[in-house]
Formats: structure tokens, sequence, C-alpha cells
């Protein structure tokens, strides 16, 4: 995740207002920014444009690789049925900017083997002809849509293997740039499907292949691969017989005729879970006696969601008969659900599929297209980790008149017509995609990250590592790589920007040479920039988590608590942390020699010694003894944030809080992956490497009471508390003044000992520094609870101090105002104190980024939290309500701080999901009163629907709180039906820094 930011205090002139700070008020968006309250600065004036870039810090990890990355892709499908027939130096114009070194640079292509529907069918309502890719069959003269039995793939006369030549001119153009075939189907010819027609069924939510025609449809899909690959010279690597199946896409409407479709723009057909594994199963069977060596690839479903769900009801037997698991993101909940089956199942993961568009209307200029799909890519190979990543179709029909595909041609163009005639365009997508395309290769390895709007790879022959950050903001973003995790980072070691932005494409600016392991280098905003690094290669020692003889605890991200051995010791529960017990520590051993993001590893407890396994579907304590067995073996998956899903190796499921339970005791036992946070853990290593030193002071005479706990130092800082036990010097020691060294042994949870040492300064007060605060006209500011005593012989000490009661009305004006206090030395002594606290205009401050605030919602999609909506970042989607089914047509999000603020005012940033309005239709703010009642701040507002920019609705609330909330509907039907956000500020006034 990004580098948290600081307190921002925005300004604002007195008896005056400002516009809130808004993507949307620079593209003419009408964002709801309502009047805010005047405070001053905290910039020393300066507006927030004036202020230098935000900086974000990026941490590059190369010890969790993701598996080789085997490329980029599209299907050809539509556009290759389209244009595959174009004039010469039209298509083979298409064909460079797809395939070619300076376009696209895809080396993925996926052939689609068309249905075809029956000769009476006017195919034009299947997007004017476009979307219909013909069949490999020829029916006998007068065969209709209701002749379905007619078929015989035993004769020759039932094949025209002339068919399909505008998709199979692609293939002869581009085979020399495809590293990866795969053949997948839409829809079965006709005659296999219930409804008789290649675009669904009548009803879209029914099974629409037949189930007595499977075999013939394996049949059908294994003679036309080995066609093709005779033909054409290439072959077959996987295969999907399956497109979106389990969705309510693929319906066909017919007109008053009850004959011609009128509705049903593409090929499609559901089919439910059991009727995809007939598919599979008999697929399977068929390429096995086949010559082909084409393995199932499955099952393209629209999300991961919906994959997730398809998956879980597959027999072991039909999951045996997939060799790749494929899935698009159109939706893009449970990204890692469908990443830990992959990983459970042993099996390649792709994105096999997407497209879309950021923009209302057709927009080749605007940068929201080429951030959307940006952002879409960083997403997919964060979450997903798939080894290759695909698009739906490059090429789009201008004539459509919407912004998909990258590149956009009529589809109705002539044998007469030219580049002139019919020209080609692109939009910003066709450039930042080749901001990955490019520079992500075959054969790299995808690499951690810390930061949601990056990611990088590690060159496969090269000492080299590549960066991708997509800055979604208008402002300028100074982005630090850190380097340190690298085993080796060259003195000559350079980042050299690649820039995306509304200025130009792939514009290489000038290298920076690496300092102290780490360079900055200041992108544009809105812009897709890649790193080049050149000079950095292998692991650091210390860069994996996972660390021999370190221990560790596993810290539920829902509950909050530890993992602990149940009170039998044969399972697991939730304990609250306790930094004492061993219990709560775990070791991680790795049994894998490798830095991959599938290395196995073995979790045994440091206390007790026995080791976490799955018996019976169960989470288990067994004897540590001997080697583990894939049922005793783990995957740790993450997506750099810090947190981590153990993934069985055996059973393929996920360690779970049943229940979303909280309370000690609580059961952590085993579940499919569903992406929720009850099932991720922040894995904290516990090791103490040494014990802490302290410095104190005494006055002569006075023996000192030294701290019974010491801080422990870790791999992340100084922390915690460690029992010691001090050798005290002879009394005597302390009669005069010196300084005193005594030397302690501190002890950690495991038993193991540290030296320490405490210094002490033995010396005589007679004074105290002055002390000094700020605050605001009309509230009374809390005081330091401690002050300086100043010795003589130059000891600092910090002293408890108590203050006088202010008086009534003291901090009512501008102005000084000083306060007498008593401050209390070891031995009792009492010294005079004084506090100056300066009363001067307010500053306005987002508290809710500050320690002690928590967040909640009456709803949350799984794998999302309402915790992202106070992480300072803009432009990420933090928070989420989307769900399967009906849409909730109303939900709240509360922000609760630690004590009561004048609050000021309530910044909600929406997030629009693949240019879809993904936004509240009304919000309404509230807060807390004194009594506990919720009160308004002001009327509902209405959320524009626009998608050019996501609105940012700033809403007045200028009262003492200690909560406020965002209660918003979202039923129009002018919406996209669920809601997303980026974050939530809460400003307050605060005393000026």
């Amino acid at each position: 995740m990004s580098s948290p930011r600081p307190l921002r205090a925005l300004p604002l002139r007195r008896n005056g207002s400002r516009r809130g700070r808004t993507a949307a008020a620079a593209t003419g968006l009408a964002a709801v920014v309502l009047t805010a309250s005047a405070l001053p600065a905290l910039y020393g004036g300066a507006s927030a444009e004036e202020t230098a870039a935000s900086a974000v810090t990026v941490t590059l990890d190369p010890s969790y690789q993701h598996a080789e990355f085997e490329g980029w892709g599209t299907s050809l499908v539509w556009f290759a049925n389209a244009t595959g027939g174009y004039p010469d130096e039209i298509r083979n114009e298409l064909a460079e900017m797809v395939f070619g070194d300076e376009g696209l640079n895809l080396n993925i292509a996926r052939y689609n083997i068309g249905g075809g529907n029956a000769p009476n069918i006017d195919n034009e309502y299947l997007r004017g002809g476009a979307s219909a890719v013909p069949g490999w069959w020829a029916a006998p003269e007068g065969t209709t849509h209701e002749d379905k039995d007619w078929w015989d793939p035993e004769n020759p006369e039932h094949w025209n293997w002339d068919a399909d030549a505008n998709q199979r001119w692609w293939i002869d153009r581009v085979k020399d740039d495809v590293t990866h075939w795969e053949a997948f189907s839409n829809s079965p010819p006709y005659f296999q499907t219930v409804s008789g027609y290649v675009s669904g069924g009548f009803d879209a939510s029914q099974d629409q292949i037949r189930a007595d025609s499977v075999d013939e449809f394996a049949v059908y899909l294994t003679e036309v691969m080995e066609h093709v690959e005779a033909e054409h010279g290439i072959e077959f690597d996987t295969v999907d017989p399956l497109n979106e199946p389990n969705t309510n896409y693929w319906g066909t409407q017919l007109g008053p005729d009850g004959v011609q479709p009128t509705g049903g723009r593409q090929e499609g057909a559901h089919a439910g879970p059991e009727l995809q594994q007939l598919v599979i199963n008999a697929l399977a069977e068929q390429l096995s006696e086949s010559e082909l060596d084409t393995v199932i690839a499955a099952m393209d479903e629209t999300n991961p969601g919906t994959f997730v769900r398809n998956w879980n009801a597959y027999t072991e037997e039909s999951r045996a008969n997939v060799d790749q698991m494929n899935v698009h993101t159109y939706g893009t909940g449970q990204r890692t659900s469908a990443r830990d089956l992959a990983k459970g199942g042993d099996k390649p993961l792709w994105m096999s599929e997407v497209g879309g568009a950021w923009t209302p209307g057709q927009d080749y200029t605007s940068m929201e297209n080429g951030l959307g799909i940006a952002t879409r890519i960083t997403d997919d190979l964060r979450e997903l980790e798939p080894s290759a990543w695909v698009l739906w179709q490059p090429i789009e029909d201008k004539n459509e008149g919407h912004s998909w595909g990258e590149i956009q041609i009529p589809f109705d163009c002539t044998a007469e017509d030219t580049l002139e005639t019919c020209e080609i365009e692109t939009n910003t997508k066709y450039d930042t995609i080749r901001n990955f395309t490019h520079y992500i290769e075959p054969g790299d390895h995808v690499i951690g990250t810390d930061d949601t709007a990056t990611v990088a790879a590690v060159k496969d022959s090269e000492d080299a590592a590549v960066a991708v950050y997509t800055n979604n903001a208008e402002g300028a973003v100074a982005v630090t790589l850190d380097l340190s995790k690298f085993g080796s980072v060259d003195s000559g070691a350079t980042v050299t920007p690649v820039v995306t932005s509304a200025d130009g494409a792939l514009v290489e600016g000038e290298p920076v040479v690496v300092d102290g392991g780490s360079a900055t280098l200041t992108v544009p905003g809105k812009s897709v920039t890649t790193f080049l690094i050149d000079g950095v290669s292998g692991v650091a020692e210390d860069a994996a988590m996972v660390q021999d003889g370190h221990v560790y605890r596993f810290d539920g991200v829902q509950s909050g608590k530890s993992i602990a051995p149940s009170a039998d010791g044969t399972g697991i529960v939730l304990q609250t942390d306790d930094a004492s017990s061993a219990a709560q520590l775990w070791e991680i051993d790795q049994l894998t020699d490798g830095v991959s993001n599938r290395e196995q590893y073995q979790i045994v407890n440091a206390g007790t010694g026995t080791r976490l396994a799955v018996a019976d579907g169960l989470a288990v304590l067994e004897s540590a003894e001997g080697e583990p067995s894939d049922a005793a073996k783990w995957y740790l998956s993450t997506t750099g944030d810090g947190t981590y899903v153990p993934v069985n190796v055996g059973a393929g499921v996920v360690l779970d809080v049943w229940g979303e339970a909280t309370a000690d005791g609580s059961p952590v036992q085993t579940y499919t992956p569903t992406s929720a946070s009850n099932q991720r853990w922040t894995v904290v290593d516990e090791t103490v490497l040494s014990a802490a030193q302290i410095e104190t002071y005494t006055v002569p005479g006075y023996v000192p009471d030294l701290p019974a706990t010491v801080a422990g130092v870790y791999r992340d800082g100084t922390r915690g508390a460690l029992p010691v036990e001090w050798t005290m010097p002879d009394e005597s020691v302390w009669d005069k003044t010196r300084t005193v060294n005594v030397k302690g042994v501190a002890t950690d949870p495991l038993g193991n000992t540290f030296k320490t040492k405490a210094k002490v300064s033995v010396d005589t007060f007679a004074e105290t520094a002055p002390a000094s605060a700020k605050t605001y006209p009309g509230f009374t500011p809390e005081l330091p609870g401690t002050v300086v005593a100043l010795g003589s012989r130059g000891t600092e000490a910090s002293v408890p101090v108590e203050w006088e009661e202010p008086p009534a009305g003291a901090f009512d004006d501008y102005g000084t105002v000083t306060l007498e206090g008593t401050a209390t030395l070891i031995d009792g002594t009492e010294l005079p104190a004084t506090v100056e606290i300066e009363v001067t205009d307010p500053i306005e401050v987002n508290v809710a980024t500050g320690d002690g605030v928590t967040t909640s919602a009456t709803f949350t999609e799984p794998g999302y939290s309402t915790e992202g909506l106070r992480n300072g970042v803009l432009t990420d989607k933090a928070w989420s309500n989307w769900k399967s089914g009906a849409f909730n047509t109303a939900d709240t999000i509360t922000v609760t701080l630690p004590q009561e603020r004048d609050v000021t005012r309530v910044v909600s940033y929406f997030w629009s999901d693949g240019g879809r309005p993904s936004y509240a239709d009304t919000l309404q703010v509230q807060y807390l009163d004194s009594e506990g009642n919720w009160q308004n701040a002001g009327d509902p507002v209405d959320v524009p629907p626009d998608t050019s920019a996501a609105p940012v609705v700033d809403v007045e609330v200028n009262a003492k709180t200690s909560a406020v909330r965002v209660a918003m509907t979202a039923d129009s039907g002018d919406i996209a039906g669920w809601i997303i956000l980026s974050e939530i500020e809460v400003y307050a006034k605060a005393p000026a820094a």
C-alpha cells in the first residue's frame, strides 16, 4: 500500500471559502463541493495547488516472485472476422499495431472456434455480422434452425474446411509473433444448442448447450483444432470450450415472425457448473484420443467471484481435467480467491479476457481511458498473480460509438478502401498498455510491491527490473523506489522513466542515479510511468518475510486477535494478543528452495512444538516429527500489504475464522477462499534481535526505581516491553552527581536473554524549561503532561507536571496565555513550571487518518475494508458494497473519532468501476450529538452520475462530535447499482502547528 500520508491541513481563507480539491473540478465534472469553514493553511499560506508534489515510497520485493510470465495477448474473434478480408495495407497495419514490436507487442492469441447460426438466419443482428464468426460445418440444402439432429462428424460433406477465412488470415499473419495459441468457443454450433441459436437461450439463465450433444461438441472442437494446426502450421497449447458460462448474458430475442432474432448481439451459451463439467470431461476424453497436445483451460468466467462458485462445484475428476484456470475480470471482487484456488490446485492461472471504457461515448484523448486500463492491469497482476494477461479485443468497431478497444476502425470498410478512407484511430489505452507490454516481457517474473498503484518485475536475462506506476491523481507525485530488497545494487545503477500522459506517449526521460539504495523521480498527474531499473539483481538475505530461526504472530485482520493452540492442544483458536505468550508465536520453516509466490512452508507452534495441518477438512495441530505431508504444508499469499492468506497445499483450503467470530477461544478452521478479512492474517516478525537501552535520572542520595521492562529491537524497529532484571550497584554510588551505568538482562517470551543497560544521570535540579502549546479561540487545549527539568550537570529530565486550572474564558481571545504549574522530581521534590499557550487562528486537518479512529459499514464487499477509506489515497478502490444478486439500495459508513472534535466538513471520494457510475444517488452526512443522537449536516446531496471523473462530495458539518457517518442511497437506475468509495476525509479544527 502507499506510504501513509501525514495529516493534511487544507488552506481556507478567513471570511471566504474554497472549492474542494478534486479531479472532477479539473475536468469540468459537476462534483458537489459545498462551502466549508474559513481556516488558514498549515503550509504557510500556500494554496493546495502551490504545495509540492505529494510523495510515495514504493518498495520492490524480489523475494516474492510470480511464475514466469507467459505474456500479453488478445482474442482474435470479432475484429479478425471483420478485418481479415480488408485490403493488405489496412490489415497489415492493424497486425503491426497489435502484435508488432512498436505496437501492443502481444505474443498470445486466442482463436475463436465459431458456432454458426442456421443457414436461414440472417446474422445482421450479431453486430452487423461482425460477431458472427463462421462455423466449420456444412448443412444440407434446406436446413433450418429447427433441424438440429442432422450433423454427422464422420460425414465429410458435413464439414466446411474453407470456413473462417478472415480470422485464419490473422493466424498466418501473426503466427511468427505468437508463442502461445489458445482455442476457445463462445457457443457450440446452433444444432448443439437448446434454442437453436448461437446467441443464447430464450431464457438466458437456463442451460443452453444440449447435454446430449456434449460428445459431438467435443468432436467438433477437436476436429477444427486438428485442421487449423495442419493447415496453418501452428499448435494449440490450450483450449477453453466455455465462455462466461454461468451468467445471464446470453439470450436470444425473436422478432414478430418467431424465427429471425432481433436481440442477442453475440455468440454465447449459458452453462451451469454441472453442464460445464459434462463439456470439460467430454473434451478431455476426446483430446486424449486425438493427435493434439492441447490441454484444457477453463472456464473463462466473467469475474473471479463467479469463477470461484463454479470451481467449488466441480468434482475432483473435473478439476483434474483442467490444466489451466482462466478467468475474466469484468468484475473484480475475489481476485485473491481465484489466486488461492489456483495455488491450492497447483495450476497456472490466466486473466484471459477483459476490456472496457472509462469514459462515456467515443473519446480518443482523455487519459481516463488509459488510466483505467492501466489500473486494471496493475490490480489484476497484483491480486490475481496470473501468468498471462489477455485483452478481449484491442480493435473495435468505430461505428459503435464507444471507447472500448484500444484501436478503432470501421468494421464495414470495403475492398476499395485505403488507410485514408478507412481511418484507424487509437485512444490512450493503446499508449498506456504499451507501458506494460513493451517492458514486462515473456520470461520475466512479476514481483511484490507494497503500493497498490505499482506493478513490478525482474527481467529474465538482465541485471534489471521494471516498475510501472499509475498516477490517477491530478497532481504530480514524487515516487521513491526503494531497492533495498535486491541482493545487489550496482554503484552505477540507474532508473529511467518512460512516461505516458496527455503530453505524449512513452516519452523517455533522463536516467536518475540510484543513491543509497533508492531513487526518487517525479511523475506528472494523470500519467502512467514505466521505470527502467538497470543494475539490480538477486534477493537480499533479509528481504523475505520468512527468515530462518525467526518466530511470527498471525494476527487476524477481521478479529484483531492472534492464532494460538486450543485448550486441548489439538486445534487452533483466537486469543487476545499477549506479547509474553510463546503459544501465540509460530516458526515458519521454508520447505522449498526458491523465491516464488508458491514456496511451501510448515508452520510450527513455538510454545508447544506442534505443527499446523489439515485433517478431514479441519485445521489441526499434529506432531512435528518427521517430514510434513502435503496436508501440513502451506503457501503464503500476499498482495504486499503485510497480510497473508495461508493456503493448504494438500487440501487447497485456507485458514478461516468461522462466523467471523472475535471472542477468545473462537475456533480457527478452514474454508474455500473467499477473499474476506476473516481469512487474512497480518504476519508480524516477533523475533527479538536485542534489548533496547534506556536513559533516566535521579538526584543525589536517591536510589532510582528502574523500569521493570525495556523495549525489544525487532526487524521492524523498537517496540514492546520485555521483562528485565537489573544488577543494581551499591547504594553509595547514588550519593553524588555522576553518570551511572546499570547492567540488566531482558528475557523474551521464548526464554532467550539479552543484555541491556540503563544510563542514569545523577544530578541536582533547580528549575524547569518553559513549556508551550497552541490553541484557537474557544478551544481548551490539551496541555503537556511533562516538562523538562534542567540539571546542574546539563541533564534534561522529563518530569511530570500539574497545571493550574485556566480561568474561565482564558482562551476566548487571540494572544498568549501563561499558566503556572508544579513539576515533581523522582524524589518528590517540587519545582515551579510555566506553560505559554498561544491563541491563534485554527487550521483544518483530516483527523480520519489519525490514531484511534475506527470505521465501519452496514455492508462491505468481501475483500475490501472500510479501513482503506482513511489511508490517504484518493484514487484507490477502498470500499465497495458490490454483491452478487440484488444490490443494496442503501448503505452507511461510520467514522468514529477517539475524542470529540470540532468537525468542519466531511469529504467523500467516489470511484468509477470500469467507466461505470458506481456512485450513490444521494449522500447524507450526519454527526453524533452530545446526547448520542444522529443529526443531519444539511440536506441530502444528489451525486452526479457523470463518469468522466469520479465525484467528490464536500459537505459542511461545523459541529462538535465524536463520530460522523455517510448515509447513501442507490436506487434510481441512473447509476451502476453498487457504490465504491476511495476515501472519506473528516476535517476538524486544530491548533496551528
